[in-house]
């Protein structure tokens, strides 16, 4: 059995112990891992041609929310072929369906 050395200070009696990683550390450390990929995706900005449009992450976010209700609504219907037609009227965008039955 190894001496014990004495008036050691604490800096010097731990200098060679490393810490052994538990369960529970393991959790934590993907836990922060799939935070920050949480964060990262709900902090993409739509692509550059719509923001150049005004439309905002939210603005994007309710106009394809919108859309694909609408096209459930038309698929529950028969419809097959879902398309869009855009159409400039005035100070109004009208996005208008194009499907076959």
């Amino acid at each position: 059995m190894p001496k014990i050395p004495k008036n050691l200070t604490d800096k010097d009696m731990l200098k060679n112990w490393v810490e052994e990683e538990t369960v529970e550390d393991k959790f934590l450390r993907a836990e922060k891992i799939e935070d920050k990929r949480r964060r990262e995706r709900a902090g993409i900005e739509p692509p550059a041609e719509l923001a150049r449009a005004g439309l905002t992450r939210q603005l994007t976010e309710e106009l394809g929310k919108a859309l694909t209700e609408l096209k459930m609504q038309l698929t529950l219907k028969g419809a097959k072929d879902i398309t869009y037609k855009v159409k400039n009227d005035g100070t109004k965008i009208i996005i208008a369906p194009k499907y076959t039955l």
